[in-house]
């Protein structure tokens, strides 16, 4: 394999045309740069230059050598600056998490990928166990999950808080809890979790989630509320997704005495050195999901 020092002496020495000037832009002695062309030949068991006193020549072997090593060094050049840059608006960054944050966030990072354009969002909405194994093979960038990872191998950031609603359809006013039990509850894929949490601390009288009267399940974060107004009956969903809902007025969202939080954990893989496009991502996450 040619040496890339001595290479580009010898480039330098061609375009230079003198062994002195060549010295003195390398930084070098002129014998230094006299090893590096003997190096050069004795490694290529070609004679290089033609040497005439003080002048030399290129011999045939040297010519080629000339072309084709300027193509070799400039490849090198570029491949150290391609390796080298880190854009902050440039490339692609993988982000998943669950539906209600979703609603709230892609459209923020749209209006990011907007402003930059050779900015590419890859955006993926999945349950937590989901986000945690993706992060930790490392096929996400970032992740937001609902529940803080106990993978070694996923690094957990506390960014913000969401509360849990309870929401019925508009018509049934203020809920006991034997209008809800007569209602019935529309799940999701978190459903049984929100129910544990908020009807748990609010009515004395709930047990467990598998004692509600089952009336439907969605896994779609943007249709779950659609039985819930057309009063099939009640679920409890992250206040994100009941703000995405395109038809408020048919359904309420109720205050209730305890109020629930859900915290929001920002994931990123523990071992991996985020590029600057992440970090800008995830600038911008922090801000979206902290206003």
């Amino acid at each position: 394999m040619i040496n890339l020092i001595w290479l580009r002496t010898f480039c330098i020495l061609v375009e230079v045309g003198h062994f002195t000037r060549t010295a003195q832009q390398l930084h070098m002695t002129q014998s230094g740069v006299s090893q590096h062309i003997n190096k050069l030949e004795q490694q290529l068991g070609k004679t290089l230059l033609l040497r005439e006193g003080k002048q030399f020549s290129l011999s045939e072997a040297g010519e080629k050598l000339y072309v084709h090593g300027q193509e070799i060094l400039h490849g090198v050049s570029s491949l150290e600056k391609l390796i080298g840059e880190d854009p902050a608006y440039k490339g692609n960054v993988r982000v998943m998490s669950p539906g209600s944050v979703g609603l709230k966030l892609y459209p923020s990072l749209l209006n990011l990928q907007q402003r930059y354009r050779d900015l590419t969002i890859d955006y993926r909405f999945a349950p937590n166990r989901e986000i945690e194994q993706a992060i930790a093979g490392k096929h996400a960038d970032i992740g937001l999950m609902s529940k803080k990872s106990n993978d070694a191998n996923v690094r957990c950031e506390a960014i913000a808080q969401e509360q849990l609603l309870l929401v019925t359809p508009k018509y049934l006013g203020l809920p006991d809890w034997q209008s809800l039990s007569a209602l019935g509850y529309i799940n999701h894929p978190d459903g049984s979790h929100h129910a544990e949490l908020l009807l748990g601390a609010n009515f004395p009288e709930f047990q467990h989630s598998d004692l509600l009267k089952n009336q439907g399940f969605s896994n779609q974060i943007g249709l779950i509320l659609e039985p819930v107004a057309r009063g099939f009956g009640f679920t409890v969903l992250p206040a994100h997704a009941v703000a995405a809902f395109a038809q408020p007025e048919l359904i309420a969202a109720h205050p209730l005495t305890q109020p629930v939080y859900e915290t929001v954990y920002l994931g990123t893989h523990r071992n991996r050195a985020q590029p600057q496009r992440v970090n800008t991502l995830i600038n911008e996450i922090k801000q979206c999901l902290g206003e």
